[in-house]
């Protein structure tokens, strides 16, 4: 944009040195005219006149359209001025976030060169059989040891016969179950990296070998009668190689089944470890449940006898309403007789009234109250 700027002030300035070359030329035209006409004597003297008023005129235009274009050339500097102004700003700002985007990009570029580095070592793990059944190994020990009790399984645990699979989970009042986790994973990845149809076929029919070879071992050495449970489980520590061999091999799939050889996912693991925390669970309830039943038995008892406790204060709330009845009929018979007492005149020497005949008043439950009362009139 710049550039454009400069090439047209260039353009304005050749246009005025051409204008003031033109004028300077008709200048020099009329001083010739001038010239030949003082040669010419009186004629001449009102031909210079003339002469001169036109190029006096032709002056004043001249001076006009220089100083017109003196005023643009002055507006047209000044907005060049502050266009290169605003475009060295926008120069700068797109310079500063161009700086940052590099540096995000080179932050990006660090980590993209540590996952490198991480993968590099990944594909060293999976490429020695070694460190990738440690890989595998230590997949399966962390899912089983996030889902059961230190007490329920062993990792390298050795059997009867003298073998010692990956894992053996202890199940309650029965048999073992055994886990493998070295699964053929470099079968898996010449697969992956057969460069031609040709030569995926000899991969497949390679992982097909290792894999049953593999399924048949765990068969013939972790049966055990009596102490391993007749199925197995190995381990694949990928879901999309678990995936992959159900759809591409399914043949090998129904072949390990029916060597009671269980092909689990790292999921699959995760659900059969909960089950059997499950089964153990429900087992110590099963163990638990004559205390449960005591405890029950004791508290019935305890019930009972709150049960009688209970009577027993409803028969003592029964008789305290009777006394309470009781000592309000005695209340009511005194009251009549201070009434009547109340009434008498006294004339003379009249004898005293007898007292009316006291009687004790029968109660009906509980012992005699130590009072008398009155019958009521």
């Amino acid at each position: 944009m710049s550039e454009a700027i400069l090439a047209a002030a260039l353009g304005v300035l050749t246009v005025f040195l051409v204008l003031a070359a033109v004028a300077w030329w008709r200048s020099n035209a009329r001083l010739g005219e001038l010239s030949t006409a003082l040669a010419g004597g009186a004629e001449g003297k009102d031909e210079l006149a003339r002469h001169i008023d036109k190029l006096i005129e032709a002056q004043s235009k001249i001076n006009g359209k220089v100083e017109s274009l003196a005023s643009h050339v002055d507006r047209f500097g000044q907005n060049i001025g502050q266009s290169m102004t605003d475009t060295s700003k926008n120069t700068n700002d797109s310079l500063a976030k161009l700086g940052e985007r590099l540096a995000v990009i080179d932050k990006a570029q660090q980590n993209i060169t540590a996952l490198s580095g991480q993968v590099v070592e990944l594909q060293h793990v999976l490429a020695n059989k070694q460190t990738r059944g440690a890989f595998g190994q230590g997949r399966m020990e962390a899912i089983v040891k996030d889902g059961l009790p230190t007490n329920a399984y062993a990792f390298q645990h050795t059997l009867s016969n003298g073998n010692r699979p990956d894992c053996v989970i202890f199940l309650p009042e029965g048999p073992s179950l055994i886990v493998d986790a070295k699964f053929p994973l470099e079968a898996w990845n010449g697969i992956r990296n057969a460069p031609s149809p040709e030569a995926i076929k000899v991969a497949e029919g390679q992982f097909r070998r290792d894999t049953l070879k593999h399924v048949q071992d765990i068969a013939d050495r972790y049966f055990v009668p009596g102490e391993t449970m007749e199925t197995a489980f190995m381990f694949v520590p990928s879901e999309s190689i678990f995936a992959d061999l159900h759809e591409r091999f399914e043949d090998v799939v129904q072949k390990a089944i029916r060597a009671r050889v269980m092909i689990v996912s790292p999921q699959l693991l995760m659900l059969s470890i909960q089950m059997v925390t499950s089964f153990m669970r429900d087992q110590r309830m099963r163990e638990q449940a004559h205390l449960i039943q005591l405890e029950v038995g004791k508290m019935m008892e305890d019930v009972t006898r709150l049960g009688e406790r209970v009577k027993k204060l409803q028969t003592h709330f029964a008789q305290a309403n009777t006394d309470v009845e009781d000592i309000l009929k005695s209340t009511r018979g005194v009251l009549n007789h201070g009434n009547k007492i109340a009434q008498v005149e006294f004339s003379g020497e009249a004898e005293p009234q007898k007292p009316d005949t006291v009687v004790r008043a029968p109660r009906a439950n509980g012992p005699e109250l130590p009072f008398r009362t009155f019958e009521e009139v």
